[in-house]
């Protein structure tokens, strides 16, 4: 018998024990100047230093504090609060008496602290009136931007990382607009950015049906910041009359009495000329602009119920 073989590359796994400090190195005697400053305007801004110790996993420094409530905000970029959420949270907190699970948090020039991970938490506690809250304090501001590889507190959906992702960059193009692709490690996927100028436009945009061939289609630009969300902006309008056309196809096999809720995906799915080629990359606009035209060509007479059944797929988010 052939010995099965593993597709991808796998992780070395690591020697037990073998990284990182030990507990009696996290926390020495002195600490760098920089890490003393920042100590010292928490206490300005009125707030408690409680601790400073290294990170265990790579040795980064960091505080554990308590600041004033007021002067925490989450992060500008950050995806809405879920109602049922905070409820669900604040009522928790509350029956236990106790504040257990830190925000975490950097501060900005102005003496404000921003928290990419912890929006409900923060809006728990103020609905249950505290006056401060206990916070992870990381030293780099920069950190406040690694949004997606912090914020574990409530799972994301493809419509929240999108958003979240295109608030991200238009508020870096304002900062630090450097080259789109620059910052991949933050944005995670580029098919994000432009999927999130689409549910700005249309809150139901149905995106995990587009979503597919867009990962063939999408790479960080070489552009700056301002110049990318430009491009992206146009994207956003391709796609929206693509997805126009798509719904006047859907709309016509309803109309042949066709009901099933992968109608959009079974649509998407035969204008798309990426599904029969083995071809990993392709170009956005022509690939866009194929499946405009076959989406405006669609004839739902030549579609039988079979061919519907047959494609399966996730429901159209809408």
């Amino acid at each position: 018998m052939a010995e099965k073989k593993v597709s991808g590359k796998r992780r070395k796994k690591a020697e037990p024990v073998s990284r990182g400090l030990t507990p009696a190195q996290v926390s020495p005697e002195s600490r760098p100047a920089e890490v003393s400053r920042l100590a010292q305007r928490v206490e300005q801004d009125g707030g408690a230093v409680i601790a400073s110790y290294r990170d265990p996993l790579g040795g980064a420094w960091q505080l554990v504090v308590v600041l004033p409530i007021e002067r925490v905000a989450p992060t500008p970029f950050q995806r809405d609060v879920s109602a049922a959420h905070l409820e669900r949270l604040a009522k928790r907190i509350e029956e236990l008496g106790r504040f257990l699970d830190p925000i975490i948090a950097v501060r900005r020039e102005d003496g404000t602290y921003w928290t990419p991970n912890g929006n409900h938490r923060l809006h728990a506690m103020r609905l249950l009136g505290a006056k401060a809250i206990t916070a992870l304090l990381v030293p780099e501001e920069r950190m406040a931007y690694q949004i997606l590889a912090l914020n574990t507190e409530k799972a994301h959906n493809l419509r929240e990382k999108a958003l979240e992702v295109i608030r991200m960059e238009r508020e870096l193009a304002r900062v630090d607009p450097g080259p789109e692709r620059d910052y991949a490690s933050m944005f995670e996927e580029p098919v994000l950015l432009t999927l999130g100028l689409c549910y700005e436009q249309n809150g139901r945009f149905a995106g995990g049906v587009y979503q597919p061939v867009l990962k063939r289609i999408e790479d960080f630009l070489a552009a700056r910041l301002p110049e990318a969300l430009e491009a992206r902006a146009d994207r956003a309008r391709r796609l929206a009359e693509l997805d126009q056309a798509v719904t006047a196809a859907v709309a016509a096999l309803k109309a042949r009495g066709f009901e099933s809720p992968y109608l959009k995906n079974f649509v998407v799915a035969r204008v798309n000329p990426l599904r029969f080629q083995s071809e990993k990359r392709a170009d956005w606009d022509a690939t866009i602009d194929k499946m405009l035209a076959s989406a405006k060509r669609f004839d739902a007479s030549k579609i039988d119920a079979g061919q519907v059944a047959r494609s399966g797929g996730a429901p159209a988010e809408d």
